[in-house]
């Protein structure tokens, strides 16, 4: 099967795309210049500092692209009650969605209570949002680790899976993804997959809608069950567009 070419994977991945800026410097003429482009890309949705989430909001009022901000982030600390009061502030703030970094020391020493407890304490505050829950793939590492980490989120009430926070040295995997994937198609209920950290070439992003085309059909992928996070990806993305 010939592969396909760069500007037929930018056109597929732009509308997939949560557009971020999570450095630590970050500004308010960095998130207008974010929400410009987004509009610009028809991306999917933007990915701020719940700070930034207000100004996002109102920037992109009406086109139809959703602000997501982070939770509990990037450490994966174990206090759910700042976690829920950290989302409802979000929430009020315009947030459409949250991403919300699983307690993952907490799984990896056995406490799957912890981490259980604050995927579904979140879950009832979001209401209608949509709830990302990053597994920070990276740390947990071990395949069936991987697998019980997702079983767990999505048991909880994840609408999708995260791979990273792209704040560890290691983030996402196509290894990791493609556990991900086969137990949110195990699963048997609707949820996403959301690939993020070290994506920058067109051919990443190639890579995982392969993956995803093959693990869950042709058909499945769509805003509503797959995201590329990143801010790196997309500048080439908008250039191979063109091509």
């Amino acid at each position: 099967m010939d592969e396909p070419d760069a500007g037929a994977v930018a056109r597929r991945a732009l509308p997939l795309l949560d557009l971020t800026d999570l450095t630590e410097t970050c500004t308010e003429p960095k998130i207008e210049a974010l929400c410009r482009d987004a509009r610009s890309g028809g991306v999917a949705a933007i990915c701020v500092w719940p700070h930034f989430v207000a100004q996002g909001a109102r920037a992109l009022k009406g086109s139809g692209i959703r602000v997501a901000t982070v939770i509990n982030f990037p450490a994966g600390g174990e206090d759910c009650a700042r976690a829920t009061d950290d989302t409802a502030e979000a929430l009020r703030d315009g947030a459409d969605e949250i991403d919300l970094v699983l307690p993952y020391r907490a799984f990896l020493r056995g406490d799957a209570d912890t981490a259980r407890d604050m995927i579904e304490a979140v879950r009832d505050t979001c209401g209608a949002a949509s709830l990302k829950v990053i597994l920070e793939t990276g740390e947990i590492a071990d395949p069936d680790a991987i697998r019980r980490a997702s079983r767990l989120a999505l048991a909880a009430g994840a609408d999708f899976l995260k791979t990273s926070t792209g704040k560890s040295p290691v983030s996402a995997t196509p290894e990791a993804a493609a556990a991900m994937l086969a137990e949110i198609r195990a699963s048997g209920r609707p949820a996403g997959l959301k690939v993020s950290g070290g994506l920058r070439s067109v051919a990443d992003a190639g890579a995982y809608l392969a993956l995803a085309d093959r693990i869950m059909g042709a058909d499945w992928v769509s805003a509503k069950t797959f995201r590329l996070g990143a801010s790196s990806l997309f500048g080439a993305l908008m250039q191979a567009r063109e091509s």
